[in-house]
């Protein structure tokens, strides 16, 4: 199958497609790594909506998709900045889904860990860390109220307010105090998100992580793990390698995963990824091999999956959701490619035409002649 594709001077050229499609099949054993995939949602292309107001969501694509990645094996991060959180998804809205997704996987609730944030707090009203702990409670309690379990995600407001590392240790000492059930940490580097600069009360690492390592000391029976957003592998196994055995480290990696994941002499990262999303059914099989011993095929199934990841995640890397959900859109999860907020206008048509290629060539447009179709209507909108 061909298609004619532009470079970047705009002219076209045939592409072949050559990717094999990995089979979309439930796990018929568990892993032996922790997967979460962070999900995104799906707009309401036909709402009256405003970019710059709250969020139009197509609540029945988005909670299909819940059920996908949850039948191919993965929890559920859910209501995370793959979800546009605090770029398009406001709190109110956030714990609707957040409500909406529990409501919808029933039993398997408890596969779903929730966001838990500061997000409608202004960070320039913030007056002292006080407000912090009263916003992050407000929206532990609400989830909790939901019966959902907690990732506790870094504060834009925490970050402008705290003048010290020991403010980010009293906030989540007093937070992490009225959690129901052990939470997982969240931090999340300034690449994803710049507000974020300086978190844990400094620039540089070795410092700002025996911060992170003194607050999960403090709280260990409230803490379940910590995901790292970093994207450097050589400081997420350095962290790694200092957590109690009581606490995991969930790889947040989207450069790095497969070694990561994989692990090493010392031990293994387990993983609460927002590429996961995009790659779902490879990931899904690369970990069905891995439970089973069968590194190689794990290599084999992960490895090509990291171009595109990479691609998907280079800088500005917060934008990264357009690519997420243009494979979404490509592999027929849902009927158009519109995104919360107009976020489908983020990356150039450059993107999206090397993001077709990789998917290809890693065996994840599942319908080739639906991908095909469909990519052919996005290179009509730009007059390719």
């Amino acid at each position: 199958m061909k298609i004619k594709l532009p470079d970047q001077s705009g002219k076209s050229r045939d592409y072949r497609l050559s990717g094999k499609p990995v089979p979309v099949m439930k796990p018929k054993a568990p892993f032996n790594r922790i997967a979460f995939a962070a999900a995104h949602v799906v707009a309401d292309p036909f709402a009256d909506a405003d970019p710059s107001g709250p969020p139009a969501i197509d609540w029945k694509a988005t909670l299909a998709y819940r059920r996908h990645l949850l039948d191919l094996g993965f929890g559920i991060a859910e209501a995370m900045d793959t979800s546009q959180r605090g770029m398009g998804l406001d709190w109110p809205n956030a714990l609707d889904l957040i409500r909406r997704s529990l409501d919808a996987a029933g039993a398997r609730g408890n596969l779903i860990y929730s966001g838990c944030g500061t997000d409608h707090l202004d960070p320039a009203a913030a007056r002292s860390i006080d407000d912090v702990i009263r916003a992050y409670l407000e929206q532990l309690h609400a989830i909790q109220k939901l019966g959902g379990r907690i990732i506790m995600m870094a504060s834009r407001a925490l970050a402008r307010i705290a003048r010290s590392p020991d403010d980010y240790a009293k906030v989540y000492a007093r937070v992490l105090a009225e959690a129901d059930h052990p939470v997982i940490l969240h931090w999340l580097g300034e690449m994803f998100d710049p507000a974020l600069k300086g978190y844990w009360g400094g620039e540089d690492f070795t410092r700002t992580m025996e911060t992170a390592l003194g607050v999960i000391a403090t709280s260990v029976g409230k803490v379940d793990g910590i995901k790292i957003s970093l994207l450097d592998d050589a400081k997420e196994v350095k962290m790694r390698r200092r957590l109690p055995d009581s606490v995991k480290m969930y790889s947040g990696d989207d450069f790095n995963y497969p070694d990561l994941i994989e692990g090493d002499a010392h031990g293994h990262s387990h993983a609460l990824l927002g590429i996961f999303d995009a790659i779902a059914p490879v990931a899904s099989a690369a970990l069905s091999a891995l439970a089973k011993g069968r590194n190689e095929k794990y290599h084999a199934l992960m490895n090509p999956t990291v171009p595109l990841s990479r691609l998907i995640f280079r800088a500005p890397t917060q934008y990264y959701k357009t690519g997420i959900v243009f494979l979404a859109w490509l592999n027929g999860h849902q009927k158009h490619f519109v995104m919360v907020g107009g976020a489908q206008s983020m990356r150039p048509l450059t993107y999206f035409v090397e993001l077709f290629k990789l998917a290809d060539k890693a065996g994840l447009l599942r319908d080739p002649e639906l991908a095909v179709k469909r990519m052919k209507s996005l290179l009509a909108v730009y007059g390719a």
